[in-house]
């Protein structure tokens, strides 16, 4: 909740610009970081997605491994089954008993061959996931390796800006607390609105310092005397003169010189 002790005009000024010099210096310590928290995070979740289909293709390999010992069981067992088949032939009392055990043979035959072709498309499935998991291994050691440049690039970068960073972000949040909810509401509204996040600028050359459009003579009267909040009518910035502009920035230097 804003502070409710009311403020001269200038002071509501000075307050909500310095408020901008320290919010913008937040953006400059942000910036030096980039798109690096994003990309560590981008190559975490890589690296663990590899993990696990990596993982997963090993539980494959081992699944499949076991699929193939049981069709070599299976297949000693068809074996058995031939020889049994075969020495009751040699014993049966007719024609139709001998010709049940030849199919019975044929059939154990049937299936060996059966098992034998799944074993040695089970065998191929093995050769090709290994390639792929080598594959998967490789890229993993590269990511990883990528990755882990990357955290101490940013633990540097955070071991640098962090302090400054938290002081800065304290400071915003107080200096915010002396500014009543209405104006600090158009701030915010202003500052997310825009690419650099400036929504309170000076006058400078006779325009809204990052713009090209001219503020008129009276206008800029009206802002140097520091008796109304004025916004420039192109960008809905909030104005500040030059003058009150260079004495807060002087004023804000100090602060942030502390880093």
């Amino acid at each position: 909740m804003a502070n409710t002790k009311e403020l001269s005009v200038e002071d509501k000024l000075r307050a909500i610009y310095d408020l901008q010099l320290i919010d913008s210096r937040i953006d400059e310590i942000r910036n030096v970081r980039g798109e690096l928290p994003l990309e560590v995070e981008d190559l975490e979740d890589e690296v663990a997605g590899l993990s696990t289909r990596t993982e997963k293709l090993k539980g494959e390999l081992e699944m499949i491994d076991e699929q193939i010992k049981a069709k070599k069981i299976a297949i000693d067992d068809h074996k058995d089954s031939i020889k049994k088949y075969t020495k009751q032939q040699e014993t049966v009392r007719n024609n139709r008993e001998f010709n049940s055990l030849t199919k019975e043979v044929e059939f154990q035959e049937l299936e060996i061959q059966l098992a034998e072709k799944q074993i040695k498309e089970m065998k191929g499935s093995i050769e090709h996931k290994k390639d792929v998991v080598n594959g998967l291994k490789e890229r993993l050691e590269a990511k990883s390796n990528h990755l882990k440049h990357k955290k101490l690039e940013l633990d540097a970068i955070m071991a640098e800006t962090q302090k400054e960073e938290l002081f800065l972000t304290e400071k915003s949040a107080e200096y915010a607390a002396q500014i009543e909810d209405r104006l600090l509401a158009a701030y915010t509204r202003i500052r997310t609105s825009v690419r650099n996040g400036l929504a309170v600028v000076s006058i400078e050359r006779g325009a809204s310092a990052g713009s090209f459009f001219t503020i008129p003579p009276q206008t800029q009267v009206e802002i140097a005397s520091r008796k109304k909040i004025i916004t420039d009518e192109h960008s809905g910035r909030i104005l500040v003169d030059s003058g009150l502009a260079e004495e807060e920035r002087e004023k804000m230097e100090q602060l942030f010189a502390k880093f």
